[in-house]
């Protein structure tokens, strides 16, 4: 099981380049309304157990989640981890290391 993390300005860098990363954010709707990164799919952390199905065609895959500074991101990676998803990667430091980079 791969845990390693991106950093926000590999993420950035990936996108810059064209790839198309599975990116999950896991922030609530209005964060995700206020800014989001071009090809996220919002999956609300408090939402995200009962919705893992929508992500089961990737399990085996890279999976990026990430959220506000990193924290929920974690907390996705973990729960997406003991469902069996054997690549998910947190965005460490979130929308704000983003918007940094």
């Amino acid at each position: 099981m791969i845990t390693s993390d991106i950093t926000a300005a590999e993420l950035k860098q990936r996108l810059a380049n064209n790839e198309t990363p599975i990116l999950i954010d896991v922030r609530e709707p209005w964060e995700f309304e206020e800014q989001s990164i071009a090809g996220a799919k919002l999956i609300p952390l408090g939402s995200l157990p009962e919705r893992m199905h929508e992500l089961e065609d990737y399990k085996d895959q890279e999976v990026l989640v990430h959220c506000r500074s990193g924290k929920r991101s974690a907390t996705a990676q973990a729960l997406m981890q003991q469902q069996g998803f054997t690549n998910v990667r947190n965005v460490v430091g979130g929308m704000l290391a983003y918007n940094e980079a």
